[in-house]
């Protein structure tokens, strides 16, 4: 097993020569662990405070709100696919990186995808894997810091760096039970979702499905269609978040409202008549009208649930029972397998396009989930444990 690394002090970069000398050094290792520290309670896109970055024997603190600092090195750092960026949990960092140089760090691998491949369970938290892989305690001291505050403490300068130098040795280590077992292809496949722009960015025309609206009224869905966008772009704009902007319980009752002036949006619950009658009302009040003014042809079907019957209560019940024995055995999280819109969809349909009957999931639970639906194959129990019994033909 990889041996735990211990670093000197971490360098705390605030100018554009040490950061472009770190980053050349980087950039000759193959691999480099990152962190960022960041705010989002009053913005719409997270504001970057700090990043930190990891190699073989240094690790370093940038503080990217530092005067004159030029965040370019760092940028062809992480697009260099010479070098392999080490995340853990890497959603909301690659988002920000993404809007920072508007390119996504590849490759990448995460440390939380990995460990959920490798038994670990649902989205082990960084705390546990480091603890579980490295015997390392994370200090949480300054986890709830204000890292937009200057200057940074000293005590929050370690916090940070302590983030990718535990990183270090717990991706070794991943590393060498994922190549033991085998599974290193599984994790790749995962990282491929990862690597697309697309999985960070909003659709602004698309956000009206996330509020699951309950009506088959195609000119009231129609207006929430308008609404929901212009609300994400609007956010977008001002640079706060949508809810702040406009909460999802006021977004609906101006869909069944559909207010055609300022005076009538203030009565919206949760709409002043200063948003009213500002430029966001304008906004809001000129898009319900042109949803208010669409043809009936453009306008938003209800969503629809998938056709044909609905699934059996008892067979759904059997294919979680499944998949719940697989991913024991092959000791991996049951959500990286299959989700519920899989098992409801592999009780209804022959062989439904989901997830869970491609690449590695289908030789861990797909081709028996098919297999126990047809009766190929029934569910019995050996000692403590849950078996596959051939069916007699």
């Amino acid at each position: 097993m990889p041996r735990r690394i211990e670093y000197p002090a971490p360098a705390f970069i605030t100018d554009t020569d040490s950061l472009a000398a770190l980053c050349d050094r980087l950039r000759t290792e193959p691999f480099v662990t990152v962190d960022t520290e960041f705010m989002r309670e009053r913005t719409y896109y997270p504001e970057l405070c700090v990043v930190q970055l990891g190699g073989e024997r240094e690790s370093a603190v940038i503080d990217t709100m530092a005067a004159g600092l030029d965040l370019a090195p760092l940028g062809a750092l992480l697009r260099d696919e010479a070098v392999l960026k080490v995340f853990h949990a890497a959603r909301q960092d690659i988002e920000i990186f993404l809007e920072l140089f508007g390119s996504v760090p590849i490759p990448l691998f995460d440390t939380q995808v990995a460990a959920m491949v490798a038994g670990f369970g649902d989205q082990v938290g960084y705390d546990a894997l480091v603890a579980a892989l490295t015997g390392g305690q994370i200090d949480k001291a300054h986890r709830f810091s204000d890292w937009s505050a200057r200057p940074l403490s000293p005590a929050q300068v370690t916090y940070a760096a302590a983030d990718v130098t535990h990183l270090h040795t717990a991706y070794l280590r991943l590393r060498e039970r994922l190549e033991r077992e085998g599974r290193s292809d599984w994790v790749l496949e995962e990282m491929q979702v990862l690597t697309r722009p697309e999985t960070y960015r909003a659709d602004p025309d698309t956000m009206w499905e996330r509020l699951r609206p309950r009506t088959a009224n195609r000119r009231m869905l129609g207006v929430l269609r308008a609404a929901a966008a212009w609300r994400e772009r609007e956010a977008q704009r001002v640079n706060i978040p949508r809810q702040r902007l406009l909460r999802d319980e006021n977004l609906l009752e101006v869909a069944a409202t559909a207010p055609v002036n300022a005076e009538a949006l203030a009565r919206c619950r949760g709409i002043t008549r200063g948003f009213a009658e500002g430029r966001s009302g304008v906004g809001l009040l000129t898009a319900i009208a042109a949803a208010t003014a669409m043809p009936e042809d453009d306008l938003p079907e209800a969503p629809r649930g998938r056709e044909g019957p609905r699934a059996s209560p008892a067979l759904v019940s059997l294919l979680k029972v499944l998949l719940a024995a697989k991913c024991e055995q092959h000791d991996v999280a049951p959500k990286l397998v299959a989700s519920s819109d899989d098992i409801d969809r592999l009780a209804t349909e022959s062989e439904p396009d989901v997830p869970a009957l491609k690449g590695w999931r289908r030789g861990v639970f797909g081709d028996d989930a098919l297999a126990l639906k047809t009766g190929r194959v029934a569910l019995g129990v050996a000692g403590k444990r849950i078996k596959l019994i051939p069916s007699e033909p």
